[in-house]
């Protein structure tokens, strides 16, 4: 039987497979007007054409918990009532198909109000439609504007904004909530000594720089139901102590193991294992399974479920991260996009029955037969 084909377990919910589709930014919400950060009929295609694909959970991509935290001005948000209604037919379409839909909420701190990234990825002024950036200190990403410094205040604001998204995405009919602490974003920023240079109880210490996240995972957890899972994504090495000419400081995957054991403690239940985005100029060692050793540590020092990511393309590939116990599930993206029925075709390489809606059954059965 293939590993990469059964349930697996988290809480009440049961997933059908190990095979998830990754939050990937699509840039095609509306950006002005009273649909502004709404899922369009192209996110309504695009997401539940992988679940008609076979993907067992469809996380949609990094959906911010208000205006500020977009990445881009043409990025989804979920701080409305319009916002919500228009998930609402997506997680329909999604659960229609077998697989479990999924949200990633976010905030992208001082990456955020940037063009698309096929035009130009410049920053976008407030004086075309963009926003002054936060973060946990005045430190730029480079080529990006200084942030505005968030005073605690402000960051106890972030904390109730992340629950409210949180309380939206529930009634919008989401099954997952992931919080994004990865790729240089808000809460990635706080973790890492990279960009937070704080001198408060938000700073300095790694007990202080996981406070942020680990208040926002207890504000989701606290409104989220104690029958369905709570994930966190993240960005398990900056890639700078990995690089010997580098003498930089930065988040590693030994701080990343340590993360998880206290998400863990405050109700997290898989954790999603990404890496870099914090420096622009990293040096970032690519290549098939490059992320998942990360994966595989935090799974093994903590105990805690993960789901490995990065440049995982081959259904035999993807059934060894699964059968060695390296991670519990993987997360496609990219392979996703250029053949959103792989989990279709990679169940039937692994000798696994594949799950078509009848409607494609029929003429794929019929097909096989002649």
């Amino acid at each position: 039987m293939s590993a990469l084909f059964t349930p697996l377990k988290l809480r009440s919910l049961q997933i059908p497979n190990r095979v998830w589709m990754s939050p990937m930014c699509m840039y095609s919400a509306a950006s002005e007007g009273p649909e502004t950060g709404a899922p369009t009929d192209f996110h309504l295609a695009h997401l539940a054409s992988r679940a008609a694909g076979g993907t067992g959970l469809v996380m949609a991509e990094a959906t911010g918990v208000r205006p500020d935290g977009r990445i881009s001005p043409w990025d989804l948000g979920l701080w409305n009532d319009r916002q919500q209604e228009a998930f609402a037919r997506i997680t329909a379409a999604i659960r229609s198909h077998g697989a479990v839909p999924a949200i990633q909420l976010a905030h992208a701190g001082r990456k955020a109000s940037v063009d698309k990234p096929w035009l130009s990825d410049r920053y976008v002024s407030e004086a075309e439609g963009g926003w002054q950036t936060v973060a946990p200190s005045p430190v730029a990403y480079d080529g990006l504007p200084v942030p505005h410094e968030l005073t605690v205040d402000e960051i106890q604001q972030l904390v109730r904004d992340f629950a409210d998204s949180a309380r939206r995405a529930l009634a919008a009919g989401f099954q997952v909530a992931e919080v994004h602490g990865a790729h240089g974003y808000l809460i990635n920023s706080f973790l890492s000594p990279a960009s937070n240079h704080r001198t408060d109880a938000y700073g300095g210490s790694f007990e202080n720089r996981i406070r942020f996240a680990l208040e926002v995972v207890d504000a989701v957890r606290a409104v989220w139901p104690d029958e369905l899972p709570v994930f966190f994504r993240t960005s398990a090495t900056d890639w700078l102590t990995e690089n010997p000419e580098d003498d930089r400081e930065g988040w590693t995957g030994d701080d990343t193991a340590r993360l998880a054991k206290e998400l863990q403690t405050h109700g997290v239940d898989l954790l999603d294992v990404s890496t870099g985005g914090m420096v622009r100029d990293a040096k970032i060692a690519a290549g098939p399974n490059y992320q998942v050793p990360f994966a595989a540590q935090a799974r093994s020092e903590s105990g805690i479920p993960t789901a490995a990511v990065g440049i995982i393309t081959e259904p035999q590939q993807a059934e060894e991260i699964i059968a060695s116990g390296q991670a519990d599930a993987v997360f496609l993206g990219r392979e996703l996009l250029r053949n959103p029925y792989w989990p279709q075709h990679a169940a039937l390489a692994l000798g696994a029955v594949p799950n078509w809606p009848d409607q494609y059954a029929y003429v794929v059965r019929r097909r096989a037969r002649n």
